[in-house]
């Protein structure tokens, strides 16, 4: 979880992974910060307003001008609840809320297909929605890219999944989980009501401790070349934006640096 004002949380939240904030510094309702107030736990470190955090803050903003060079690629209803999805990029048009229902994203066997989600505003589900990610394997939200051009709100007991990069601010309201993923809001704040974030993901995510990819595949001046709007984004390629917070990135980025 990464905010830049303040990260606050209110109920027993649980982060398995690390929780920051820049240029802000307050995270208020965890144990373990400077703040030390409780009732929210998390496993990894604290990181607030230091140069750790700023850093992170610099690669998410990298890592959405990335993301957004990937493509419109297919356009998709403002509600994505009832869909079937394989992997790929879409574009969801914007409206009251972005997810009602389930969303179901398909792999078809590939454990590293990826989604990314271009959402030009903002990024709202209703009660009870949920993402389930089927044929990729363990930890396959890990390739699950959500760009969100202002707000995200995750409304009551979502059970989301990967990656949200929102422009402005985060909410999530009570009861709500992210599994294998992370919530890193650019300008605002991280917002969380007795919830739980997990980076708990298998495969090339696995020990990350939510800091990054995993990997170590530079790329010179960590943004992506624009790519056809067909094109799909690979977790097991992902190259790591320094020490911080955020990756992304795909295979083809990686053949386009050794040509």
């Amino acid at each position: 979880v990464l905010g830049a004002s303040t990260v606050t949380n209110t109920g027993a939240s649980i982060l398995t992974g690390n929780l920051g904030v820049a240029p802000g510094s307050a995270i208020t309702g965890f144990f373990g910060t400077v703040e030390n107030d409780g009732p929210g736990t998390f496993t990894g470190t604290a990181h607030q307003a230091d140069a750790f955090a700023l850093t992170a803050q610099g690669q998410l903003a990298n890592a959405k001008v990335s993301l957004g060079l990937l493509g419109p690629g297919t356009l998709k209803p403002a509600d994505l609840g009832g869909l079937t999805l394989g992997p790929g990029v879409y574009t969801v048009l914007a409206g009251a809320t972005n997810l009602t229902g389930v969303l179901t994203l398909d792999g078809g066997g590939n454990p590293n297909a990826g989604w990314v989600f271009q959402l030009s505003s903002t990024l709202i589900t209703s009660p009870g929605s949920s993402v389930n990610i089927i044929g990729v394997g363990s930890g396959g939200s890990a390739g699950v890219y959500w760009n969100v051009g202002t707000a995200a709100t995750l409304d009551t007991t979502t059970a989301f999944a990967g990656n949200i990069l929102a422009g402005t601010s985060i909410t999530m309201n009570d009861g709500v989980t992210i599994d294998c993923g992370r919530a890193l809001a650019q300008t605002g704040a991280v917002t969380m009501i007795r919830d739980r974030v997990s980076i708990g993901c298998g495969g090339a995510l696995a020990g990350s401790g939510g800091l990054n990819g995993g990997f170590t595949v530079p790329f010179p001046g960590g943004l992506a070349t624009p790519l056809p709007a067909a094109a799909v984004p690979e977790p097991a390629s992902i190259f790591l934006l320094g020490s911080g917070l955020l990756w992304a990135g795909r295979r083809g980025l990686r053949r386009k640096r050794n040509q």
